[in-house]
């Protein structure tokens, strides 16, 4: 077992508190700073946010690709964390910053400069997710990375959910625009520092072995034959999502039998028939560890993202000071890095999967009970809002170390471990789930007749902000506990398969 040093720990934790800084920037404030300050309606946003989210789908798969075969003297991973880290800090400013356009020209430029974020965060956060995975052959050091990781995931959240709101009044003194702006140049700053850290202080001890006989353009090739495979699934949901029609709902059924009959026959194909690509992608559909995890994936993250979204709305709404809002999110995220750091020791009593069941029972249960608060009760949200957090922060941190042990599963199963694949279409479902989330909070605002820019809407939108603080989030909580009940893997059978795998590796080398 390689047990990792504390100070690796801490430097990887960095990586993720600098992504976050980007990922609960967006997450939390992002649809706000669209409909109250950029000046968009609730509609064409919800919209952005879905198209945004059928590029993802291309560009994590692609990404997981080229980074499993990048071969440097710094590694497979750890080069992307540096070379992304530029792109991802200027595109941070672009996205909170107002320039003097029409509204036409307002849509074209969030498109862009949205579009232009996710691509960098996908360059950025497919390889250091990856990396955990080839730090370190154990699964219980991986825990315990997960858990360091989503600690700093969470002191990164905090700076920016909770300070956000004072810097923008500070450095905006009343000009919100110019305040988000000014503020963003701090936090690409702390970003740039962070991300030198992670890449100087990590170590890659894992070579996976890749198929070679085939070049990544080859690889590439291929993957843009199937692209259709990608899209068209993505495509249905987002419109059926956005529309909920009778043509949307005809498209999304159709779309998705062909992809069922479509899958079976790839399955059914000889290994030797199949590219490299469909190789890649029968062993990841049959890997059931990995398919129920990304479902959780999604689930999850529909659920703690429609809370985050809808946080700023609420406080500044429902309760009538925007700037407690900050103050919120700082409770929320100290209370979420104790649940992170408790998970390692919660799952070696009670087995991840059983935890995981656990946590998003109580989670949400305690989220639904947002529906009962009278309006003003800032002690009761306060409660409430600590209580579930700390049941919910456990979920990322499960979700990537049970990505990692679907890797070896993989690996265990049929000889190839595409380390970075699995872990983009883990990025890949995070991102989709809090794309639906912020399209979420604002399909239904806008179907409650909300205006960011027509304060006379607020007041009919207000029911539809207390749903979006409890049962619409808790719903997604318990399906997700419906569905870890049929995840396969014990503690043991973990232990197990890792022990194998060091032995096979160990055969390799003596030969």
């Amino acid at each position: 077992m390689t047990k990792l040093p504390f100070y690796e720990k801490v430097g990887y934790a960095m990586g993720d508190a600098a992504a976050n800084l980007v990922w609960r920037g967006a997450l939390a404030y992002l649809a706000v700073f669209y409909t109250d300050t950029f000046g968009l309606t609730a509609a064409a946003a919800a919209m952005l946010f879905l198209v945004v989210r059928l590029s993802d789908g291309v560009t994590d798969i692609i990404m997981g690709m080229i980074a499993d075969r990048t071969n440097t003297k710094w590694g497979k991973f750890r080069p992307w964390i540096l070379w992304s880290t530029p792109f991802l800090a200027i595109f941070m400013v672009l996205s909170f910053t107002t320039p003097d356009l029409s509204y036409t020209g307002k849509l074209i430029y969030a498109y862009v400069t949205y579009i232009g974020l996710t691509l960098a965060y996908t360059l950025n956060n497919v390889p250091y997710s990856a990396l955990m995975g080839v730090m370190t052959p154990s699964d219980t050091e991986r825990t315990s990375l997960s858990g360091f990781r989503f600690a700093g995931a969470f002191a990164g959240g905090l700076l920016v959910m909770g300070f956000l709101p004072d810097l923008v009044a500070y450095f905006g003194d009343g000009n919100d625009a110019m305040g988000y702006q000014y503020s963003m140049y701090l936090f690409a700053a702390i970003l740039i520092v962070l991300m030198v850290i992670t890449f100087a202080s990590t170590q890659e001890r894992i070579t996976p072995e890749i198929d070679e006989s085939v070049s990544l353009k080859s690889e590439l090739g291929d993957l843009l034959k199937n692209l259709p495979f990608i899209i068209l699934p993505l495509l249905s949901v987002t419109l059926f999502f956005y529309y909920r029609d009778i043509y949307s709902g005809l498209f999304f059924i159709v779309v998705m039998a062909s992809m069922w009959i479509l899958i079976k026959g790839l399955i059914k194909k000889s290994p030797d028939d199949m590219s490299g690509t469909q190789r890649d992608m029968v062993d990841l559909l049959t890997n059931k560890p990995w398919l129920i995890l990304l479902g959780m994936g999604f689930l999850t993250m529909m659920f703690n993202g429609i809370k985050y979204g809808t946080i700023a709305y609420y406080f500044k709404y429902q309760v009538g000071d925007e700037l407690m809002a900050g103050q919120y999110f700082i409770a929320l995220l100290m209370v979420s890095i104790l649940g992170a750091l408790a998970t390692g020791y919660l799952s070696k009593k009670l087995g991840k999967r059983n935890l995981f069941i656990v946590s998003l029972i109580l989670s949400g249960l305690l989220t639904a009970g947002f529906y009962w608060v009278p309006k003003g009760n800032i002690s009761a949200i306060f409660i409430l809002g600590c209580s579930a957090e700390f049941f919910a922060a456990m979920m990322p941190t499960l979700f990537f170390t049970m990505l990692g042990d679907s890797a070896d599963y993989s690996e265990w199963k049929n000889g190839r471990r595409a380390t970075g694949l699995i872990y983009s279409a883990g990025t890949f479902v995070q991102k989709t789930g809090g794309g639906f989330a912020g399209a979420l909070v604002l399909v239904v605002l806008a179907g409650y007749g909300y205006d960011g820019m027509d304060k006379a809407t607020v007041e009919a939108s207000l029911p539809g902000m207390q749903l979006l603080m409890s049962w619409i989030p808790a719903a997604f909580a318990f399906s997700g506990a419906a569905l870890m009940i049929f995840y396969p893997l014990t503690s043991k059978e973990n232990k197990q398969i890792g022990d194998e795998l060091i032995q096979r590796r160990a055969n390799l080398v003596s030969v």
